[in-house]
């Protein structure tokens, strides 16, 4: 549905989206991340048309920003970062504006009222002014509006921001629902990946540098199956000794818990290593995988 075709662009020498190429489908939620001035929101505006490109393109089912702008921007629906909002409406003023800009006919836009204002959890609320509310109903007002006309791609600009945890856990619930749509979900909150996305796309400095789904990204980091081992201190340089020895061990590195044992070519040694280990005499305490996290592989694949 969505592709990005050598998407680029420059401000003047510098190169902030440096060609990139990616597909989404209907039905994925694809994860976007990246450290700060990785290029992320400068795609996203180059996406929905609100920034062209230097060259290369992007375009949703065989529209793009600048050969049919309109059709483009009818396909989705945008929450930027820190979405502005008309401070002096109600909520309900702003969503019907909202969806008559969208051009949404008086039935249309009953039905879009109504399903928005009880998926944002703003049904209560919907009379009270924009200006008096809190980042987080204002987070909610801004969903509101870039669901209002049931787009078929949906751009995410840090979604959560300003969000208490219930409030986090109930718009990311929100977002898992709409299992039909093409969705990209920018966050720096990588838990939030794990939560709700089913691929996950990391930007470095203008480039992708990873695109999988999350459970094959934490599959090729180094550290994946990686046992740890705890013994008595005065034993480990003997056990270092014998279990660098081993053909299914690539290496043994020693830290303050321990010793950490990286498999050789990803395989689980976790049991051939235990079965070695008990014809010994040297009192192991714990052998055990080491848990990754995503912070993990952002970190390894970014800095």
């Amino acid at each position: 549905m969505l592709s990005l075709n050598k998407l680029t662009k420059k401000y003047g020498q510098k190169t902030v989206v440096d060609s990139l190429n990616l597909e989404l489908e209907s039905g994925e939620i694809l994860g976007f991340l990246g450290p700060n001035g990785a290029g992320k929101s400068t795609t996203m505006k180059m996406i929905t048309g609100f920034l062209l490109p230097t060259s290369g393109s992007a375009s949703i089912n065989g529209f793009n920003a600048i050969d049919s702008p309109v059709e483009l921007k009818r396909l989705i629906g945008y929450l930027p970062e820190r979405g502005p909002l008309y401070e002096e409406m109600t909520i309900l003023e702003f969503l019907k504006f909202s969806g008559g800009v969208r051009g949404l006919l008086k039935t249309e836009l009953a039905r879009g009222l109504e399903r928005v204002l009880d998926a944002c959890e703003l049904s209560d609320v919907r009379h009270q002014v924009v200006g008096t509310l809190s980042k987080g109903y204002r987070q909610r007002v801004g969903m509101a509006q870039a669901i209002i006309h049931d787009p078929p791609c949906l751009i995410l600009d840090e979604p959560t921001d300003g969000l208490d945890p219930n409030q986090k856990r109930e718009m990311r619930r929100l977002i898992a629902g709409m299992s039909s749509k093409g969705i990209i979900v920018s966050t720096h909150i990588l838990e939030e990946v794990e939560a709700v996305c089913n691929r996950v796309v990391i930007l470095d400095k203008g480039r992708i540098v990873a695109n999988e789904t999350p459970e094959s990204l934490m599959q090729f980091h180094e550290k994946y199956r990686v046992i740890c081992l705890k013994a008595n201190p005065d034993n480990l340089l003997e056990i270092k000794t014998f279990i660098e020895e081993k053909q299914y061990v690539a290496r043994v590195v020693t830290d303050a818990d321990g010793l950490n044992i990286y498999p050789d070519q990803k395989k689980d040694i976790e049991q051939a290593l235990w079965q070695d280990l008990r014809q010994t005499s040297w009192g192991i305490h714990s052998l055990s995988p080491i848990v990754i996290r995503m912070d993990d592989v952002f970190e390894s694949l970014t800095q």
